[in-house]
């Protein structure tokens, strides 16, 4: 099993990590002046609140400081080399999986920079908190490839959404997965993007049409942010693939509301899938551990997309 390794995430949807530790050390600070200056009931209550602290905080937090249950199955960094940058997937599938009829791409939300490297063989990265990323081991069968797709090496201080428009983004991710491909023997690939990552995901599989088959666009970012233009000035029409949206009814950001999923799936003629329930959410309403992030859904969200995938049957509108 790998080893997760621990960094300061730049997820700006569900990663507070840094937060915590510094809670953990005034806390331990405080217990180690208990021991000179309080009698042993202070001593138990700062232990006490250092453990809930310690438990509370991965709760919140999820794989992020614990053991990321996905990196329970093979994963691997898979690293194309470009003109003077590269990009980079995370590949993950079943332990005894030896041949594949299917490969999912992810491409997750903002900022989209998930620096994907190994380092003592094994992989670091970003983004643990997203929606595609905590929950890509719900997609993995005996006959299923997954792989993260990383933002260009040279694109880690910005990737503006401009940018995932051109082009080069196009080469760049055609090359990444077919060389992925061609490593696993497969060439079905659908292309799945969550909220900014829809953007990425939309225009990847636009460039590519033959490579991406099928397209899934959750939690769409359909409104303009200060990193582009988002959805907004797309056509449609220019995408080939098949294509699904999947929507939370009770999505919380104002730039990837429900009300625009609806209008996005009447204007495309492309199927919705509504997702309703889940969890208590936290956070701010475009993170990653609202309903906007199908908090207490992953793995029903998941299951519906992956019999998409396999079937082309739209899938009943969930809830719980």
């Amino acid at each position: 099993m790998n080893r997760l390794v621990l960094g300061r995430s730049r997820d700006s949807q569900g990663e507070r990590g840094l937060r915590q530790r510094t809670c953990k050390d005034f806390l331990r600070r405080r217990l180690l002046t208990s021991l000179s200056v309080g009698p042993l009931p202070i001593l138990v209550v700062f232990a006490a609140a250092l453990l809930t602290s310690s438990r509370f905080g991965h709760a919140q937090t999820g794989p992020s400081l614990g053991t990321d249950p996905n990196l329970s199955h093979p994963t691997r960094v898979a690293t194309v080399k470009r003109n003077g940058y590269t990009i980079s997937g995370l590949v993950t599938h079943l332990k005894d999986a030896k041949t594949f009829r299917y490969a999912i791409a992810l491409f997750p939300g903002h900022p989209g920079i998930m620096r994907l490297r190994e380092e003592n063989g094994q992989p670091k990265f970003e983004l643990r908190g997203n929606f595609l990323v905590r929950s890509r081991r719900h997609w993995l069968d005996d006959e299923t490839l997954l792989a993260v797709v990383d933002a260009p090496s040279d694109q880690w201080s910005t990737f503006y959404q401009q940018f995932r428009a051109t082009p080069r983004y196009g080469a760049d991710v055609e090359a990444l997965l077919k060389e992925i491909g061609r490593q696993y023997s497969v060439e079905d690939w659908t292309f799945v993007g969550t909220s900014e990552g829809s953007v990425s995901a939309f225009h990847a599989a636009r460039m590519n049409p033959r490579l991406a088959r099928r397209t899934i666009l959750t939690a769409s970012l359909f409104q303009p942010t200060r990193n582009g233009p988002g959805l907004s000035g797309v056509n449609l029409d220019e995408l080939p693939a098949q294509l699904l949206w999947v929507h939370h009814e009770d999505d919380p950001c104002p730039y990837t509301s429900y009300r625009d999923a609806q209008e996005f799936s009447r204007r495309s003629r492309k199927p919705l899938l509504t997702v309703r329930g889940g969890g208590q959410g936290r956070g701010e309403a475009c993170q990653a551990f609202t309903a906007h992030g199908f908090v207490g859904m992953e793995r029903e969200t998941v299951m519906a997309m992956r019999s998409w995938v396999k079937t082309g049957a739209v899938p009943a509108d969930l809830r719980r």
